[in-house]
């Protein structure tokens, strides 16, 4: 499924815009601040029913305007998203609203690929589980209802903990009741993940492989307490309540990356290995999502030429604008770089445009 048509209102920097792509490979330039990055995420919006880069939805109104509308035209269909002040997030099917978001959720599969993908190698657990959550989500509807099942009882539960210590009171039924409901979801997460890791990780290797350009190993693992939850839990009673929460569970684990002599990327890697760890495990999501849905995700490159050598990325887009990749919109600052790749790709099927102060034109 490719976008043909992108509607924007509204939306950031952006009054009205009205624009076309090809199947195959669009690259927006501009200048930094112009809006290149804003209509991925626009894009993005279709696919997740949020940003990619601000969660809070008023915010990506434009200055001054009520309201944002998003339409993306894919053959016959068309997704929309619109947010107004005061009245919330709208989801809609060819006009049909949806009752959930979550209905929407793996509908028009996408992987996006940006700088800000790093923190995923630097930053904190919860970064990992959010790219583990967010893959499977897509591809597996029972584990994203599973997953939103366990993090509202796992709320619940630590509210309820937080209560108690400021009662002095301790109530074991009540929490039994919460446990109950964090091991039937939570087990169901632990089987997905390690599923998920037992496919993902040969995808991977080969991915990061071919980006670091040399025999250099590069793997991934799962992390997590192999004890069944309910043994987890039992165990973890008075820590739960004198830390006031959940110690233990799904929401404690974390995807660890490795190169050799099982050596932590994010410890121990150079700033190069951390962001060919960070390609290489969005190539394998799109990968991973293929083989999973049956058909190829559009796939969003936010200013990869941050990320790459000139070599490296003429090579990646030569790569994604095969076969073996279905519609790419990515991003640069430079016209003369992209074109001068698109030169040496004559058969390359690709449409440029300019960006400029919210408005786009297709290059001449």
């Amino acid at each position: 499924m490719t976008l043909d048509r992108l509607i924007l209102t509204n939306f950031k920097n952006y009054p009205e815009a009205d624009i076309a792509l090809c199947g195959n490979v669009n690259c927006f330039v501009g200048n930094n601040g112009a809006g290149k990055t804003n209509l991925l995420d626009a894009v993005y919006y279709l696919s997740f029913c949020k940003s990619y880069f601000n969660p809070v939805d008023l915010q990506n109104i434009r200055l001054g305007e009520e309201f944002f509308a998003i339409h993306g035209h894919y053959g016959d269909d068309v997704a929309s998203c619109v947010v107004r002040r005061g009245k919330g997030k709208e989801m809609r099917w060819n006009k049909k609203p949806y009752k959930t978001l979550a209905e929407h959720i793996g509908k028009l599969p996408l992987v996006m690929v940006s700088p800000a993908d790093q923190q995923i190698i630097t930053g904190g657990s919860e970064l990992r589980r959010r790219f583990i959550d967010a893959v499977i989500s897509q591809t597996d509807a029972d584990y994203l209802q599973h997953l939103l099942q366990y993090n509202k009882a796992l709320e619940m539960r630590n509210k309820l903990l937080k209560q108690m210590w400021d009662d002095r009171m301790w109530d074991e039924g009540l929490v039994a009741v919460y446990d109950a409901q964090l091991i039937l979801h939570g087990e169901s997460i632990y089987a997905a993940r390690r599923r998920f890791i037992n496919d993902f990780r040969p995808l991977f290797e080969e991915y990061y492989h071919w980006i670091a350009g040399s025999d250099e190993p590069g793997t991934i693992a799962y992390s997590s307490d192999e004890r069944p939850l309910a043994e987890q839990l039992s165990a973890a009673r008075q820590a739960d309540k004198y830390a006031q929460y959940t110690t233990v569970g799904p929401h404690k684990d974390d995807l660890l990356l490795t190169l050799a002599d099982e050596m932590s990327v994010k410890r121990f890697g150079s700033q190069g290995q951390q962001k060919s760890f960070a390609l290489a495990l969005k190539l394998a999501q799109f990968q991973y999502m293929e083989n999973r849905c049956g058909q190829k995700p559009i796939l969003l490159l936010d200013d990869i030429f941050d990320k790459l050598d000139m070599l490296r990325v003429k090579q990646l887009i030569a790569l994604v604008g095969s076969e073996r990749f279905g519609q790419v919109l990515l991003t640069d600052t430079q016209p003369g770089r992209v074109q001068a790749i698109f030169d040496e790709l004559p058969t390359l099927e690709h449409k440029l445009f300019n960006v400029e102060k919210g408005e786009v034109t297709d290059a001449a």
